[in-house]
């Protein structure tokens, strides 16, 4: 089910918020794991939760989030390797119990380059079409 006030749009769109996009302060994922905005979580544990994306950019297109505020995969600290171990277990699973078995992507966008438009660390799973090579 979608994320309430999320923001929706075309991948143009996506990369010219991130080119504005910056760190610090709330952000929508936060305002999720607070339930201030509702969400229905595919996963939820003490770590982290997962949930469908608003605008998916493939057939099956979920998002696996920490509940500890990181802001973006660089920040992360050499603390943070079983966090974040922990989220591509958890996406494994969920394409396990969707049964993915011909594969999915898992892609984790890092900076205004890397195209991140939420800076709270999240990783996208997509599958349920053949994805291209170089992603874009």
């Amino acid at each position: 089910m979608p994320v309430a006030g999320t923001v929706v749009g075309k991948m143009a769109n996506e990369v010219d918020l991130a080119q504005s996009a910056q760190a610090g302060g709330d952000t929508i994922f936060g305002k999720i794991l607070r339930k201030e905005i509702p969400c229905n979580f595919i996963y939820e544990d003490n770590l982290c939760v997962a949930f469908d994306d608003v605008n998916p950019q493939a057939p099956v297109h979920f998002l696996v989030i920490p509940r500890k505020y990181i802001t973006q995969l660089s920040k992360a600290e050499d603390t943070d390797s079983a966090l974040l171990g922990h989220l591509l277990i958890v996406a494994r699973r969920i394409a396990q119990k969707r049964n993915l078995k011909n594969g999915f992507r898992i892609v984790i966008n890092d900076g205004p380059i890397g195209a991140q438009s939420v800076y709270h660390l999240h990783i996208h799973v997509l599958s349920g079409r053949q994805l291209q090579w170089p992603p874009g």
